[in-house]
């Protein structure tokens, strides 16, 4: 189920997906890799969401062409990679 980000303070263009009960995920299927710059925006969407509910979990649902030392960064702000085919 899509979410409304406005709820979250954030982008109309941002994806939102329920995944579970106190636990969404933010969507980037996107062709192209994501890179650290890309995981530091991403690190500060979650902290926006957490702003707003400080109980909920945050993911990110992406294609699997991701840097490592973005999943390590990702990893280590607790956010866990889900990896989905274009």
């Amino acid at each position: 189920m899509e979410l409304n980000p406005s709820v979250y303070n954030l982008p109309a263009r941002i994806k939102l997906r329920v995944v579970g009960d106190n636990h969404i995920a933010i969507v980037k299927l996107i062709k192209s890799r994501i890179i650290q710059k890309d995981a530091a925006k991403i690190i500060e969407m979650s902290k926006q969401i957490q702003a707003v509910q400080p109980d909920m979990k945050v993911s990110l649902i992406c294609s699997s062409a991701i840097c490592s030392k973005s999943l390590v960064l990702l990893q280590r702000e607790g956010i866990s990679v889900q990896v989905e085919e274009l």
